[in-house]
């Protein structure tokens, strides 16, 4: 039986949210997975979670030093990198690639060009989506979603669902104790390592569009995120979720 290929995996490191917004769509309309954070700890979190194909990386970060980050990221394994940046220094080209970059392309760029260069990077030396086999203890499964976690790829039946690299982390945290109600706090802590007011609130906002992500890619009836209020989140199957209540 051949399996079907899933898409190639791009992890955008970008914190000009707008430019993110548009490369994002753009790029999975072009039939990439893409997977977006603005800062460098949420990058290395992310490619040792999610195991990209590709990494393009902006050097202009809130939170680190992007050429720093690219040495970091290449030390730690073979995914391409491609560095794109406005930054006016001269060298930082010919640094990034020094530092392990697989190619460098400068803002403003093209669709077009950078869907080349991606394309490239991954003939150069494709990533983990594949080359390894589908291995079934990797495969989480509700009802008719899966969550490939060889290649962090979710389906609700045939349907692809687009996640952010947080969505898919609670996801899989809700979906490894299915119909258990976990905590607000619990999930807090192993998503963020902390607990607060900011970080709850911010879990909340995730939640509700992870929510309405399931229910939109769900054709055919699939699983619901319930809020228990007073207790935390629950992941069910469709035939036995009761009424949730919205955060």
């Amino acid at each position: 039986m051949v399996t079907e290929r899933p898409p190639a995996q791009v992890l955008l490191v970008e914190d000009d949210l707008g430019l993110a917004a548009m490369l994002s769509d753009a790029l999975r309309d072009r039939g990439y997975t893409v997977w977006h954070v603005d800062r460098g700890s949420e990058a290395e979190a992310a490619v040792a979670q999610l195991r990209p194909d590709v990494i393009v990386l902006d050097l202009i970060l809130p939170d680190r030093n992007g050429l720093v980050l690219c040495a970091n990221l290449k030390r730690r394994g073979s995914v391409p990198v491609i560095v794109c940046s406005a930054t006016k220094r001269k060298d930082d080209a010919a640094i990034s690639l020094h530092l392990g970059a697989d190619d460098f392309l400068p803002k403003p760029f093209s669709l077009d060009e950078l869907q080349a260069r991606i394309d490239i990077a991954l003939r150069r030396g494709p990533g983990p989506a594949y080359t390894e086999p589908v291995r079934s203890d990797r495969i989480q499964r509700v009802g008719s979603l899966n969550i490939d976690q060889t290649r962090c790829w979710v389906t609700i039946g045939s349907e692809v669902v687009q996640l952010t690299p947080t969505e898919y982390r609670l996801l899989c945290a809700l979906a490894a104790r299915a119909t258990e109600v976990i905590g607000r706090h619990e999930l807090a802590e192993r998503i963020w390592g902390s607990v607060d007011k900011g970080v709850i609130h911010s879990m909340d906002v995730h939640m509700r569009r992870l929510r309405a992500k399931l229910a939109a890619a769900a054709v055919v009836p699939g699983p619901r995120l319930v809020t228990r209020r007073g207790f935390g989140y629950q992941l069910v199957e469709e035939r036995y979720a009761a009424p949730s209540t919205e955060c």
